[in-house]
């Protein structure tokens, strides 16, 4: 069994396919704020530059990284608030 978090866990999906840097960042940083510690947000983003942009802040801000994935055209990166 192991410790990851789908999806379908996440208590908020963010969809910023079609939005470019630092459009998916920035939506996260305000998912982030409105969340209250141990949410899961779930970001959507078909910019390249997300999948290595938003762990960076994640780690950053001291967040906790779930997971980050390749899907269908575009990227889901799986952010836990952690504070």
């Amino acid at each position: 069994m192991t410790d990851t978090i789908t999806t379908a866990a996440a208590a908020r999906t963010v969809d910023a396919r079609g939005s470019f840097c630092p459009g998916p960042l920035m939506e996260l940083i305000r998912a982030i704020r409105e969340s209250g510690p141990g949410q899961v947000i779930a970001v959507y983003s078909s910019d390249s530059g997300s999948r290595t942009d938003i762990p960076k802040w994640v780690e950053k801000a001291g967040h906790r990284l779930v997971e980050v994935a390749r899907r269908d055209g575009y990227d889901e990166i799986v952010v836990e608030k952690t504070h």
